[in-house]
């Protein structure tokens, strides 16, 4: 009767809306993959640079194990770049922010994540060889246009300069975010150290001075 093929129908769609069981399987691969990120981020800030062989023997776990996750010292290196502590700084300054001058929040943004990266040089410079390492092999394969940067520099500008986006072109937006990214993170930091010699309050004082007056001239271009 109708009673009883409603009752069937409620009972099937019952069984295929219950929501799957979690995998255990693959809750012991993430602990696994972040136990080898983490002994990879640890040997770095040591001063070393390690092979996986290294990292294994760190998070306690077999070689053949380090491979399964990652094939190449590199793309471990740049996983455990993208959980650096050079980032959360920013991240906490950023949900705090309520400044709505363009050239404060800009000042703000340089002075929080350059400091960190002075600090984390090691790490990050270590994770800047693996970056062009990393697309030096992809450009050899033929790869140009493969990404291996998460590109949080471009996103911390795009809201940091929200109040004056609407002032410039989108193509004067795009310049000024590119030239802005030039002021910011390890590779500024190591033409200041390497380059022009610069101590480190130097370096942050140069790369503010910097910002402030790109920022200006786009300003000024816009009017």
């Amino acid at each position: 009767n109708w009673m009883n093929v409603e009752f069937k129908i409620m009972t099937r769609q019952t069984f295929h809306e219950q929501p799957e069981p979690p995998d255990p399987r693959a809750n012991q691969k993430q602990r696994t993959r972040q136990a080898l990120v983490e002994a990879a981020s640890e040997l770095v800030r040591s001063g070393q640079d390690p092979t996986l062989a290294e990292v294994a023997e760190r998070a306690k776990v077999s070689r053949a194990t380090v491979y399964r996750y990652f094939p190449t010292p590199e793309s471990l290196l740049i996983e455990a770049a993208q959980v650096n502590p050079a980032a959360e700084p920013v991240e906490q300054w950023l949900r705090a922010l309520d400044v709505d001058d363009p050239a404060e929040r800009l000042r703000g943004l340089l002075s929080t994540f350059n400091k960190v990266v002075l600090a984390e040089q090691v790490t990050l410079r270590t994770a800047l060889r693996a970056y062009l390492d990393t697309s030096l092999e992809h450009h050899r394969r033929g790869e140009t246009n493969t990404t291996v940067r998460e590109g949080r520099r471009t996103r911390w500008l795009d809201e940091i300069l929200a109040p004056v986006r609407r002032q410039l072109t989108p193509a004067k937006w795009r310049r000024l975010k590119a030239a802005l990214s030039l002021t910011l993170g390890i590779e500024a930091i190591v033409v200041q150290k390497d380059v022009c010699q610069a101590s480190d309050s130097e370096t942050l004082a140069t790369l503010d001075w910097a910002a402030q007056v790109l920022l200006r001239a786009a300003l000024e271009e816009a009017r």
